[in-house]
């Protein structure tokens, strides 16, 4: 599962996007950012309470999840090396994935500072934690970011079993429709897995049936790590957190994207739309322990019509 020593100059996935979307150029994208952790971004990582990691199971199907701790369970041991003290929740479907080596992203998600960064590699799984070697690592832009606080931890729930279907509940349903973040998981051949965000009003995510979601694809950095990765491997993952009591909602399946500009136009501000539809549904309770206050949304949402 490992990348490839000489990765590509160019991510093809990503370039075909760009010259579809008529932006960005050659050498624009995820090639540009190296292996390095740069020390500027150590203290960021450290004070980090919760990552959001990406990653392909046995089968191929690409799940996003929540991994937390206190300030310091993350840490660079050099500038290729990340030590992280913990694990997905039990029953996570990656809980076990990082038995063996795979490749792996993080997002590491400072919604008190809208502030953010993505690292991809390879990881295994060393003790109570994992081991990552990286192979990119990047800062991000604050957009639709929103701005919540960490309000405390939860007296000690454990989590619950986890609970798995083949289409969404009319509480899941309900969930994703008042959502204004969500987190997506994507991996392709060479390429590796990229874990991140998306964000906006509540309500730019729309359930379309019980097995189908659609969303606006705002402007951003044109780098399009994640379209680039579904150009080339359809398959995704999302994670959908309850912020306030530590639930988990993970959906595996496939994402489209959608260049009909008349499906853009349905939703303000976007460009293009990404059509996701759902193999299984993964719901945990307490997953994680923390519990966060919404403070204010994103300046950059757009409205939702």
């Amino acid at each position: 599962m490992a990348l490839p020593v000489d990765r590509p100059v160019d991510h093809p996935g990503e370039q075909a996007v760009q010259r579809k979307a008529h932006e960005g150029g050659p050498g624009w994208g995820s090639p540009m950012f190296g292996p390095q952790i740069p020390h500027g971004f150590y203290p960021f990582i450290r004070a980090q309470q919760m990552l959001i990691i990406a990653a392909a199971d046995d089968a191929g199907a690409v799940w996003s999840t929540i991994v937390t701790g206190p300030p310091g369970f993350a840490q660079p041991e050099d500038d290729r090396t990340l030590a992280i003290h913990a694990l997905p929740a039990p029953g996570d479907p990656l809980r076990h994935a990082f038995d063996v080596e795979r490749t792996i992203g993080v997002l590491a998600l400072h919604p008190q500072t809208q502030r953010r960064i993505r690292a991809n590699g390879v990881a295994v799984r060393d003790g109570d934690g994992l081991r990552m070697r990286t192979e990119q690592v990047l800062g991000n832009c604050p957009k639709y970011l929103q701005n919540r606080v960490i309000t405390g931890p939860a007296d000690d729930a454990p989590a619950g079993e986890a609970r798995t279907g083949e289409e969404l509940t009319d509480g899941q349903r309900r969930w994703i429709e008042q959502a204004d973040t969500f987190f997506i998981a994507s991996h392709a051949p060479d390429q590796g897995a990229d874990s991140s965000h998306r964000g906006g009003m509540p309500g730019f995510v729309t359930v379309a049936g019980p097995r189908t979601l659609r969303w606006p694809d705002y402007t951003g950095n044109q780098f399009y790590m994640t379209l680039g990765n579904l150009h080339l491997d359809p398959a995704c993952g999302l994670l959908f957190l309850d912020w306030e009591r530590g639930h988990t909602l993970q959906l595996t399946g496939t994402g489209r994207i959608d260049w009909d500009p008349r499906s853009a136009a349905e939703y303000p501000g976007a460009l293009r739309v990404v059509e996701f539809t759902i193999d299984t549904v993964v719901e945990i309770d307490n997953a994680s322990p923390l519990r966060w206050e919404l403070l204010n949304y994103s300046r950059f949402n757009p409205p939702v019509a």
